[in-house]
């Protein structure tokens, strides 16, 4: 159990200059939680002194499984390749049907959703290599595209994985197909491993005002339009309203007319805004609770006193809620007690790190796209040479693309560059930031992959987002869409 998040450090901890991770920007005051991320080895502890069950605080997901297959094969801190093989495993099943087939690129070809099986791994004591399949006779779908869209999925670097017990390299992971498993089974190995860091990432909210969302179905000629309208006139009513009472203006506001493709920005089909049916996505944020109760309050009369068609407001009135924000931090490990306790036994786990030099993932150099290789006429959507996956890390997306072939790689990274996403996503990407280049992409030889990282991209991310993809759950869909061009004819 780790004590970290007491509430009496916080003044102590602001005062010794710590800063975000992501943005260097100090610790905020309204501090209501902080968790560190521990490993597995506290959890694998546990399992030595023979516990069936273990409640932990905060840890990473992947050491759920690689907890006890330390236990079982007994592997040390210093067996690097097996743990980053396992902490692969554990990524890859954290989050449950996602692999096997969940959210795939291609889901009109997975069959049972009604009663998908969730993954399972395999491993022998080696630790080179592991099985990722799913119970018989269940449905879903595990095939080497499955397993490679969720290897990407929110792993921002992949060259520098860090987890508490180490820093994995999945560069060069290759997933394989199993004879007489076709859709049931993929062979998986080649995750590499580096001593992990001193720190453990320590995950802190704060209290940063509150916010309410309306939802509203919008019918008829120029749906569109009259949603817009609509919203417009909630915010000047609210805002003379404030006015009046002395209170400030909302924090943030997000309109968007779901079905008019707003979130594609630019890239919305024309006549899209024209659909004679949508909904209405209206949310706000505010520094004082009473401005949001006048904000829900007066979103009830437009139904009977704007534009028509407008049919009701989806869960009733909007609810106002507390927003609690995303600071995360690394703390020196040594700093942090752990302990484990099973019966009567106590015991404080040692911290496992080492002072050897890490591997800066801009040393690693890309590899080299062949200048001969041949030019074509065709177009493709991204989704025809790719399977996609998206999803977030705070106010970050990450966007895995797989090649659909090996052949087709080499033509991925001479077009779908960092600087072509930056382009497509310009529109939702933070306007601090989104004028300078500050989309990274990496290269996953081994699975014929990129994997993209977007920062301050979703409008905050998380509870603190008022978007309606403040995960970026829709991201990788969106870039489907991109045609890349000069490609020769994949039909051949």
């Amino acid at each position: 159990m780790c004590y970290m998040a007491s509430l009496h450090q916080v003044k102590e901890l602001r005062d010794s200059g710590i800063t975000s991770m992501d943005s260097q920007a100090c610790m905020p005051s309204a501090i209501q939680s902080m968790n560190a991320y521990l490993g597995a080895y506290p959890l694998a502890r546990c399992l030595d002194h023979g516990a069936d069950v273990v409640i932990s605080g905060r840890c990473v997901d992947s050491a759920l499984v690689l907890a006890p297959l330390i236990h079982e094969y007994g592997w040390r801190p210093t067996d690097y390749d097996q743990l980053a093989n396992g902490s692969l495993a554990g990524h890859l099943v954290e989050c449950g049907a996602q692999a096997t087939g969940g959210i795939f690129t291609d889901w009109d070809q997975v069959d049972g959703w009604d009663n998908m099986g969730f993954p399972v791994v395999e491993f022998d004591g080696s630790g080179d290599q592991f099985i990722l399949t799913k119970p018989p006779n269940t449905g879903g779908l595990v095939t080497v595209a499955v397993a490679a869209e969720q290897m990407l999925y929110e792993i921002g670097d992949p060259a520098s994985y860090l987890l508490p017990d180490v820093t994995c390299d999945f560069t060069n992971v290759q997933i394989l197909p199993i004879p007489g498993k076709q859709g049931e089974a993929v062979q998986v190995f080649g995750a590499k491993g580096r001593p992990p860091s001193s720190s453990y990432k320590v995950s802190a909210t704060y209290a940063n005002g509150y916010r309410a969302t309306a939802v509203c179905p919008v019918v008829g000629p120029r749906a569109g339009d009259k949603a817009i309208k609509t919203a417009n006139s909630i915010l000047a009513r609210t805002r003379m309203i404030f006015k009046q009472l002395n209170l400030p203006d909302y924090t943030d506001t997000c309109v968007k007319v779901i079905g008019s493709e707003g979130v594609y920005g630019p890239h919305a089909r024309p006549g899209a805004l024209a659909s004679r049916e949508v909904a209405l996505w209206f949310a706000v944020s505010h520094s004082n609770k009473k401005a949001l109760e006048i904000f829900s309050r007066e979103v009830a009369p437009s139904g009977t006193g704007m534009a028509p068609g407008l049919t009701g407001l989806v869960g009733g009135r909007p609810k106002v809620a507390p927003v609690l924000k995303l600071f995360s931090f690394l703390y020196p490990k040594d700093q942090v007690p752990v302990s484990v306790t099973v019966g009567d036994t106590t015991e404080t786990v040692s911290h496992y790190t080492s002072s050897s030099e890490q591997v800066d993932s801009d040393d690693i150099q890309p590899s080299v796209t062949n200048a001969n290789m041949e030019k074509g006429v065709c177009s493709y959507k991204l989704s025809e040479l790719a399977n996609l996956r998206s999803g977030d890390k705070g106010d970050m997306a990450n966007i895995g693309v797989v090649a659909r072939h090996p052949d087709i790689f080499p033509y991925l990274k001479s077009r779908l560059t960092a600087e072509v996403v930056q382009e497509y996503f310009y529109h939702l990407i933070d306007p601090s930031v989104r004028d300078t280049p500050c989309v990274n992409r990496y290269e996953l030889p081994g699975t014929h992959a990129l994997n993209f990282v977007l920062p301050h991209s979703l409008g905050g991310g998380g509870v603190a987002s008022l978007r309606f993809d403040p995960l970026g759950k829709a991201y990788g869909q969106m870039l489907a869409d991109l045609e890349i061009t000069e490609i020769p004819n994949i039909s051949k």
